[in-house]
């Protein structure tokens, strides 16, 4: 319950934006004309209208790039819980502003209100995964993570459906439909009220014995959490002294550059394997598929439904097979599909199956993606740090993977063969994660940081063995 009260105005919104954006492209393009001849007499030109509309879209990202930035900062201050419910006032304001511009026939409030909705994302992105973390039992820990991956595909089939022309998908309905981001914000802020604040926070970063153990009470009952208390009292040993860290000093810090470096890259594979650029130009790669026009919002709905079924499955995989094992798999799988994508592609002018061939290509990599490396990415970021430098690296990792999504945004129709290049990504990406990342399943976050030093430590033969003893001494270990 805790994790559907943090999740739904958390990484839902996230998932709902990206999505619910495509259904009315033709009627908010319609109404920025329309509002430009009004004020200016004189229908707007093409390139313009392009123009605005490109920033509608993009402008989601810098806003999630801002969110994701200072959202560790509000972690560490307000605490999980408190900047969660905080940050519903984004996502309100940004459904009321975009509401209000068909009325007020001011398109620039739809360029407002899209920024404010990629704040709300991008703190949601970067908190919410950090709470579940640490509220979540140690055998549970990432079944109870995988509740940032379930509704982040839970979001974007939703705003698929709701887009539908059957429901809100009719062309008078857009103001309707984008102001719906309200509803996930209402229902958080009248649920995650009666849940605890994170134990690990209470203790480590406040210090507050009597509201932690109040805490873990409540989530784990009131003889089950002696074993949680025992993990965040060698965790707090090993931390005193030490204030949370800034985004800047985790690059300076040795011990920390392996974790480091892994979350950025592991956060850009997320955004640069061509999952997004599907969900970003799914007409255009449906089209390219050969499927008929008037099928291809079922075909997208098909795509955020197997992705979601796939974050399901992972979360009921995830503590039996391992992290590695999954998002391993998981990659290796894409880069299969990606060959099969293109080599359809290639070929679907000789025969007329060959298109569905193509999508049936499509919804093997969204498989694929949701089995491991769309699940798996979020729970690493939390177990590869101990609490001093959480928030940072969540920080960091939300940052990057932000202005990836952009990236991908703005490049993708250009790239020609564009599958072959994410299919050099995901092979990259799978071999650095079998060299480099430990298992962390079942395992302390003392534990994992003490198993990465130690496989780092081969990686990085030219660091001082006293520069590693030492890294080893400031864990406790």
């Amino acid at each position: 319950m805790a994790v559907w009260a943090a999740c739904i105005g958390g990484t839902f919104q996230y998932g709902y934006n990206v999505s619910i954006i495509n259904a009315p492209t033709k009627a908010v393009q319609t109404f920025i004309n329309e509002t430009w001849s009004e004020r200016y007499g004189d229908e707007i030109p093409e390139q313009l209208l392009t123009f605005l509309w490109s920033s509608i879209v993009s402008i989601f990202t810098i806003g999630g790039l801002i969110g994701a930035s200072v959202g560790g900062t509000l972690a560490i201050r307000f605490g999980r819980k408190g900047t969660l419910l905080f940050n519903n006032s984004f996502a309100l304001l940004a459904a009321l502003l975009m509401g209000m511009s068909y009325y007020a026939s001011a398109f620039e409030l739809l360029i407002l209100g899209r920024f404010l909705s990629g704040v709300n994302a991008g703190v949601g992105i970067c908190v919410q995964p950090l709470y579940l973390g640490e509220i979540a039992p140690r055998a549970l820990r990432g079944a109870m993570a995988m509740g940032t991956s379930i509704f982040i595909t839970g979001g974007i089939l939703t705003g698929q459906v709701m887009g539908l022309t059957e429901l809100l998908g009719k062309e008078g309905y857009w103001p309707l439909l984008l102001s719906t981001t309200c509803i996930p914000a209402l229902l958080q802020l009248l649920i995650l009220p009666w849940f605890p604040e994170s134990p690990r926070y209470l203790l480590i970063d406040r210090g507050d014995d009597s509201a932690c153990n109040l805490a873990l009470k409540q989530l784990h009952g009131g003889e089950n959490y002696h074993g949680e208390r025992e993990d965040m009292e060698r965790e707090r040993a090993s931390a005193t002294g030490v204030k949370p860290l800034k985004p800047w000093e985790l690059f300076t810090d040795k011990t920390l550059r392996w974790p480091l470096f892994t979350i950025i890259t592991i956060s850009i594979a997320q955004q640069l394997n061509g999952i997004n650029a599907i969900y970003f130009y799914a007409e255009y790669v449906f089209a390219e598929a050969g499927i008929p026009f008037e099928k291809i919002p079922y075909a997208t709905v098909g795509t955020g439904a197997c992705e979601c079924l796939t974050a399901l499955t992972c979360g009921l995989l995830i503590d039996s097979l391992g992290r590695r094992v999954l998002i391993i798999g998981g990659y290796l799988l894409m880069s299969l599909w990606c060959i099969c994508f293109t080599i359809t592609l290639t070929f679907q002018t000789y025969s007329s199956w060959m298109p569905y061939l193509s999508m049936a290509c499509v919804f093997a990599f969204i498989l694929s993606f949701g089995l491991g490396p769309g699940g798996v990415t979020n729970i690493l970021i939390t177990e590869l740090f101990t609490q001093t430098a959480r928030p940072a690296a969540y920080m960091i990792g939300g940052s990057v993977n932000w202005l990836s999504f952009f990236f991908i945004g703005m490049v993708f129709p250009f790239i020609q063969y564009c599958f072959l290049v994410f299919l050099v990504v995901c092979c990259l990406v799978a071999t650095f994660i079998f060299f480099v990342v430990p298992e962390t399943k079942n395992k302390t976050f003392l534990e994992i940081q003490s198993e990465f030093l130690r496989c780092s430590a081969v990686l990085l033969s030219q660091l001082p063995t006293e520069k590693l003893l030492s890294g080893h001494d400031s864990l406790g270990i």
